[in-house]
């Protein structure tokens, strides 16, 4: 998981910006996210283990986002049907 806040105003500029970041491998699924306060979420599936060397989407302009991104992996437990 990939999440950035963009300064105000610029939500659409960052989320264009990570749909065109492109990746050493492509994951099993890709999805982008937008949410108030200009911030952007990047999901990745892949097929790895947990502590698999993946590629990550990397850090935009500092004159883009208003912190560091930050970034998690988590491990699929099913869908809890």
């Amino acid at each position: 998981m990939w999440e950035a806040r963009a300064v105000q105003g610029r939500g659409a500029e960052l989320l264009e910006w990570a749909r065109a970041q492109e990746l050493a491998a492509e994951p099993l699924r890709r999805e982008l996210f937008s949410a108030p306060q200009d911030r952007v979420l990047v999901l990745t599936w892949w097929d790895a283990p947990f502590d698999a060397e993946l590629p990550e989407l990397p850090e935009p302009a500092a004159d883009l986002i208003t912190r560091p991104v930050h970034r998690w992996r988590f491990e699929s437990h099913g869908t809890g049907d």
